[in-house]
């Protein structure tokens, strides 16, 4: 898969993530699409996220939403999420609104790359043709990544390099016509 942001990773353990409102490879529906960005319909609505079969040893998750497709040389980062405890296994529909109101305590939201500290949904260019939302879980081996409150996705991704023990990848897609 051309830009696929974990092709060239280190090969880490795969766990499962399932959702309630996003499936793997179908269309995501209207409440995943950002109506912040003027696309009709939409919501905003980080979706439900549940996890299973995280490698042993991990102490903290990281959630990470990125547009593999956006049309800026970068893709862009829609969501980022760390220092979910080891224990929480779930995130509800709406989970990253502008509270966080649905995060568990100590996780906290960084800024995306709208420098909004909440999910945003979809809102690829119209006529741009489909693009790869990746929705990923990360477990990692430490219960605090150290990044500070205001960095960037990828200066996460970075962060996480060293202490990432498996990875679990739901990739929905999205298009405006």
């Amino acid at each position: 898969m051309s830009n696929n942001p974990y092709s060239k990773f280190s090969e880490v353990a795969v766990f499962q993530v399932i959702s309630n409102d996003i499936a793997e490879g179908l269309p995501l529906p209207p409440q995943q699409y950002s109506g912040m960005s003027g696309v009709e319909g939409g919501k905003d609505l980080s979706p439900h996220l549940k996890w299973s079969g995280a490698p042993e040893g991990t102490k903290s998750f990281v959630v990470t939403v990125y547009d593999a497709d956006a049309p800026t040389g970068s893709g862009l980062w829609h969501w980022a999420v760390i220092n979910i405890p080891a224990n929480v296994t779930e995130l509800p529909t709406g989970a990253g609104d502008e509270h966080g109101s649905g995060l568990p305590q100590g996780a906290l939201q960084l800024p995306n790359d709208l420098r909004l500290k909440r999910f945003i949904g979809a809102a690829p260019p119209a006529g741009h043709g489909p693009h790869r939302y990746y929705f990923v879980l990360h477990a990692l081996d430490v219960e605090n990544i150290g990044v500070d409150p205001n960095a960037t996705p990828a200066l996460l991704g970075f962060t996480m390099l060293s202490h990432t023990l498996g990875r679990a990848i739901l990739v929905a897609t999205g298009e405006i016509k």
